[in-house]
């Protein structure tokens, strides 16, 4: 992931961060900044919930008064029964950035989920198709004999992997048994990302995290005046595969365990703001360490955007 200064790549805006931080507000203030000087924008959504249309309110999806006339594209774009990947995102992400491109329109892209965002800049690995015995033999491994067995076959995925990490593991592991190629291989030989086609400006939001964390629990219990134990009956009702990501999303098993009664309603509050806090946790400490060291962050919760977008607005 980088940045390119080309005069002959059109611009992207990105705002990326974790949950909470701020992001759909300071891309509308983007979008509202360019019109007042002539140029129209469009804020495209790049985090994982938002695109689910079952997800209106646990994703937080911005409302029509917070768009302010702004138009938003991918958002809700998914129905719950069919899982949207990375893949399948950029592909979508990829038309509508070539689309506004093509009428002068300004894509700004904002959400938090990163593995979106690197797959639409860097592309994909071509991996084969993991053949079925392989992975259901390395799914069957208790975590330790299938981390033992990586260290084995693949010593540097290894290295970097916490022993704990069940799902990360199992991957690797798979990959290596599946095709005789270490995931390494794969992913350097990455294919389809727009990074070198593109002029970006970007901007990762990593505000002070008591302050991001009070809002999480905020968001959660706003979310509940909003309807969202409602939403999640209406999900529950398509008796859809747990294995579906709108059926993981934050909110979702929480609000799902008190509507079979297993837990109170201050439990369920309680565990939906821990899973809120956690995944912002997460996507803290990913924004931080993963994108290039020359992406502008941004640790102050009041934002001025000529500061950080500049050349976009002199433009």
């Amino acid at each position: 992931m980088g940045t390119s200064d080309s005069p002959r790549h059109l611009p992207v805006a990105l705002i990326a961060g974790p949950t909470a931080s701020g992001k759909s507000d300071l891309a509308v203030q983007l979008a509202l900044a360019m019109q007042e000087r002539g140029k129209r924008a469009v804020v495209i959504n790049a985090d994982s919930a938002q695109v689910y249309a079952d997800l209106r309110v646990l994703s937080a999806r911005p409302a029509d008064e917070e768009m302010r006339g702004i138009e938003h594209r991918l958002f809700g774009a998914w129905d719950g029964a069919q899982a949207c990947s990375a893949a399948n995102w950029a592909d979508a992400a990829k038309h509508e950035i070539a689309a506004l491109h093509a009428k002068d329109v300004l894509p700004i892209l904002v959400g938090g989920t990163g593995l979106y965002v690197r797959t639409l800049l860097e592309g994909i690995a071509p991996i084969p198709p993991i053949d079925p015995a392989v992975r259901d033999s390395v799914r069957a491994l208790p975590i330790g004999e299938a981390y033992a067995a990586l260290q084995a076959e693949d010593p540097e995925r290894a290295a970097l992997l916490n022993p704990a990490d069940s799902q990360r593991i199992a991957r690797a592991l798979e990959v290596v048994r599946s095709t005789g190629k270490t995931l390494e291989h794969w992913q350097a030989e990455k294919t389809g990302g727009i990074d070198d086609q593109i002029s970006l400006h970007p901007l990762v939001l990593l505000p002070d995290r008591d302050w991001l964390y009070a809002r999480c629990d905020l968001r959660f219990t706003r979310m509940l005046e909003l309807g969202a134990i409602a939403e999640v009956e209406a999900l529950v009702a398509r008796k859809l595969s747990a294995e579906l990501p709108v059926m993981r999303a934050i909110g979702v098993p929480e609000i799902s365990a008190y509507l079979r009664g297993e837990v109170s309603r201050d439990e369920m509050i309680a565990s939906g703001q821990q899973a809120t806090r956690n995944y912002a946790k997460r996507q803290y400490t990913w924004f931080r360490r993963q994108p290039p060291k020359d992406w502008p962050r941004c640790e102050s919760q009041n934002i001025d955007i000529g500061d950080y977008f500049a050349s976009l607005l002199r433009d």
